[in-house]
């Protein structure tokens, strides 16, 4: 709060990696500072976590974004939270069938019964209508999905979702293509997440693979950054901010925040200094020049992280 921030991203599902010793825990951890803040002054957001990513110890592994899913897993964040509402109440990520974490092809073999986003829209309206959550909204999304809400929300009178959470930074820009076009035009914002991928774009891996963080203690985290592309798009991202006097975190982040298409760029920290690094870096200015090497660089290593 003292330095400016208003806005709280949070899920069900966290810490990452998730784990059954850590579900709800970064909720509890909010709610227990939330507890002694002005709750009007924060904007809060959280989410429900859904059955496409087999996590068997939330809500016994939720089969579905069904009504009693979204129901029962809006009244344990409530509880954790502290709070009696939730300003941005978001579906983690699809239920149905499509590519994301580091997937990157639609395969229509892996097609499955699902709930209707009409149902999915219907529960939340509940919500809405009962005063829990303020604003509804989704992450991880593709422009189908979008498209499919708000035609949905208009066609029956439901709720309009207000942003999509996806990953975004200078490794992840598939968000460009398709999604900037469509949430441009519907009026949906991107939260941003990952604008460091995982680290990655700090350099601490560059300088030293065994660096710690998350993807030392948990080798079979972020598959996304795995990829081929990724170290010596990564290198020259480095080289990049180096030659300008800038950290890579400072290219990263400001890059990102320099994007029209970004509503909020959400950071996350393991330790206070790392927080006193990336919230000033946010607002770093990056000039034409700078901003056309980052897309040359772009052309050569495009997407290296979809």
């Amino acid at each position: 709060m003292n330095a400016g921030v208003n806005f709280i991203d949070t899920a069900e599902m966290y810490a990452v990696p998730p784990r059954p010793e850590t579900c709800g825990a970064s909720e509890t951890i909010v709610g227990n500072w939330l507890a002694r803040q002005q709750r009007d002054k924060i904007i809060l957001a959280t989410k429900v976590t859904g059955p496409a990513r087999s996590l068997d110890w939330i809500r016994n592994g939720p089969p579905a974004l069904d009504r009693a899913n979204i129901r029962a897993a809006i009244e344990g964040s409530l509880k954790r939270l502290q709070t009696d509402y939730i300003d941005i109440y978001q579906l983690h990520w699809p239920e149905r069938n499509q590519p994301m974490f580091g997937l990157w092809q639609f395969e229509p073999k892996n097609e499955r019964q699902v709930t209707p986003i009409r149902e999915q829209l219907e529960a939340l309206a509940e919500l809405v209508r009962e005063g829990k959550v303020r604003q509804v909204a989704v992450s991880n999304e593709h422009p189908w999905g979008i498209m499919q809400f708000i035609r949905l929300a208009e066609e029956c009178g439901l709720p309009r979702i207000v942003s999509t959470q996806n990953a975004y930074n200078l490794m992840t820009r598939t968000f460009e293509t398709g999604m900037a076009e469509t949430c441009y035009r519907e009026k949906v914002g991107l939260l941003a997440y990952s604008p460091l991928a995982f680290g990655h774009l700090t350099g601490k891996y560059h300088a030293n693979p065994a660096a710690s963080g998350r993807l030392t203690q948990w080798p079979a985290f972020g598959q996304r950054y795995t990829k081929p592309n990724v170290a010596p798009a990564v290198a020259a991202y480095v080289a990049l901010a180096e030659r300008h006097n800038l950290t890579p975190t400072q290219l990263a982040l400001g890059f990102v925040n320099s994007r029209w298409f970004v509503s909020s760029t959400i950071i996350g920290a393991s330790s206070l200094a790392q927080l006193k690094e990336t919230l000033p870096a946010v607002h770093t200015p990056l000039t034409t020049e700078i901003l056309a090497e980052i897309d040359n660089i772009h052309l050569r290593y495009t997407n290296p992280a979809p």
